[in-house]
């Protein structure tokens, strides 16, 4: 046969054994980048959500052509179907995308402040750990204007499409989710549903919650969710649905308003580079908590460890700089903020070598110290969220962390759209945790004046959201990120150095048992963490942890080989191909 090169048999011979060399160059080529691969590893692109169905349906966008932004979309649109308690349309998500050419961007979709709100809001901040729920925390919702900004900058497929799965879901209805139907039997969120507007959806007739075995749907979402297929997130910002959005939230007591709707921006920046030895980290800036999760990770840096750091003595102390390092961090986070808001102090120290070298310097091996000692502020925990990491065929990749923050938002349902809003006010609940500490000496009056004072118009909350892209001297990529609030730092930090030094495969680097720092610097340690004695032994006052929500989701490229993990805490899956 003619191979295509020549016209005589010599040139014709020399043709097909031109194409032999190639195809086995190729052949060996493919070989050298996927040998060694795990078993379950994926050779053209993943997707870790937090179930797996929403894994295999951005797993099918992208085998349908798909960019990594358009399996994040419909893999996120249908968490908040399957997972209504972290996420949906009526919160805020934050982006960091690498585009095949490798450049990284982010993109905030966060709620902000309204232009209204109540006053004094603050003052109603709860002291302990509690759910916050009312129409008077309800930001303004930016994820569907992030959704369709991101799309318009990186989509492949046609916007309805990726509306069309969970829009299947969401009409038809699915049995009630292993995860929602652990936490609805809990009974401080069903007597949250049934007190609240939640009731409608997640309420069976005679008014008791659902649980296994029961369906779920969500007919108003469904056909909220047509409508933004066809007409696009106008639809919502500057349209009916958004009519009918602020007429329930207003309703219901709150301040939303179209005007809050229209003057809705995307925040667009550039990431914040962290080197971690071989590694390059890139983090989202503030008001996300990137640099809180980089300044921990850099405090660690230092101490060069390796798999023999978790061997025999050595493990009690890794753990124990770990919990230092988490707490020093906790003394950092009053200085994360919105930039677009003018706050002198800005937080690019944290990434700073020298700071870090200090903070170890400060790090006794022997004992711990009291809360003074790291500068620790009386905060309240939050938790809530959800994450999804995606790496496209093509070499780009999507890291998203989306949230209605606590558990069902503000448990504020929009009947006339199905939409569950969010309570991300509760986020500056911080900022008055120094005042009630030293509430002894201020006045009552100077207690309120601040509260009023403290929150701007547009302004987004800080946040433990970080969602990261890492890049490694070799050519490997990991995008990883979590959810569970405040959970969220100390889980993805210590995923991290579980796989980046200590010599655990990805897997078993989020698996791994976690301890949990809290805002008071209380340890709460999660299932088969076994260093509980030791850590009590050098001084650290162990918790109680009653509610547990972290989750680590990530995807990895190496030499051919794509790993994707979904955190088993939450009973993921990751789906690719």
């Amino acid at each position: 046969k003619n191979c295509g090169c020549g016209h005589t048999p010599v040139g014709r011979l020399l043709g097909c054994l031109g194409l032999f060399f190639v195809v086995i160059l190729t052949c060996l080529s493919i070989a050298y980048f996927t040998v060694g691969c795990s078993k379950g590893a994926f050779k053209h692109a993943a997707v870790a959500a937090d179930s797996k169905l929403c894994s295999d349906i951005g797993r099918d966008i992208l085998h349908q052509g798909g960019s990594a932004v358009d399996g994040a979309i419909a893999a996120l649109l249908c968490t908040s179907v399957i997972n209504p308690q972290s996420m949906g349309l009526g919160g805020g998500a934050i982006f960091t995308i690498r585009d095949k050419s490798g450049k990284v961007k982010v993109y905030s979709s966060r709620e902000t402040v309204p232009k209204s709100f109540k006053a004094n809001l603050l003052d109603d901040c709860p002291t302990k750990l509690t759910l916050i729920s009312g129409s008077q925390w309800i930001g303004v919702p930016g994820e569907l204007r992030g959704y369709q900004h991101v799309h318009q900058l990186h989509g492949r497929l046609p916007w309805a499409r990726l509306f069309e799965p969970t829009i299947k879901l969401a009409r038809k209805g699915i049995p009630v989710p292993a995860y929602l139907a652990k936490l609805l039997s809990n009974p401080l969120i069903g007597n949250l549903i049934r007190n609240s507007s939640l009731c409608q959806l997640f309420c069976k007739h005679d008014k008791t919650v659902l649980g296994v075995g029961d369906t779920l749907r969500f007919p108003k979402l469904a056909d909220t969710l047509e409508t933004i297929a066809a007409q696009g997130a106008d639809a919502l910002y500057n349209g009916q649905i958004g009519l009918d959005l602020v007429q329930d939230v207003k309703e219901a007591g709150g301040t939303l308003s179209m005007e809050d709707l229209r003057s809705f921006k995307v925040q667009v920046a550039d990431p914040w580079p962290i080197s971690l030895g071989e590694t390059r980290m890139l983090i989202p800036p503030p008001p996300a908590g990137g640099a809180v999760l980089a300044f921990i990770l850099n405090v660690m840096k230092g101490y060069n460890l390796t798999s023999n750091s978790m061997k025999g003595d050595q493990r009690i102390q890794t753990y124990h700089r770990f919990v230092e390092a988490a707490k020093f961090a906790n003394g950092q986070k009053h200085v994360i903020r919105d930039p677009a808001i003018n706050y002198a102090k800005n937080a690019s120290y944290l990434l700073d070598g020298a700071f870090a070298d200090t903070i170890r310097d400060l790090i006794s091996a022997d004992r711990t110290h009291n809360d003074e000692y790291y500068n620790a502020q009386p905060l309240v925990d939050r938790f809530g969220t959800t994450h999804v990491s995606v790496l496209a065929d093509d070499g780009s990749v999507v890291s998203v962390t989306s949230t209605i923050n606590h558990v069902f938002g503000s448990a504020i349902l929009s009947p006339r759209t199905g939409i569950i809003l969010n309570n991300e006010l509760a986020d500056f609940c911080g900022r008055v945790a120094s005042i009630r500490a030293g509430e002894a000496t201020l006045s009552f009056t100077l207690h309120s004046v601040f509260s009023r004072c403290v929150l701007a118009t547009g302004e987004q909350p800080p946040s433990s959201m970080a969602p990261t892209i890492l890049e490694s001297s070799s050519g490997g990529t990991l995008a990883i990120g979590g959810s569970g609030g405040s959970m969220i730092t100390t889980a993805v930090a210590l995923s991290l150095m579980n796989h980046l030094w200590l010599g655990m495969s990805l897997q078993e680097a989020i698996a791994a048992p976690v301890v949990f720092v809290d805002s008071k610097n209380g340890l709460n340690f999660g299932p088969g963490f076994d260093e509980v004695t030791g850590l009590k032994a050098l001084g650290h006052r162990v918790e109680d942890l009653k509610y547990s929500f972290n989750a680590v989701n990530a995807v990895a490229q190496h030499r051919g080989c794509i790993t994707a993990v979904s955190d088993q805490r939450k009973m993921g899956r990751p789906s690719g191909y």
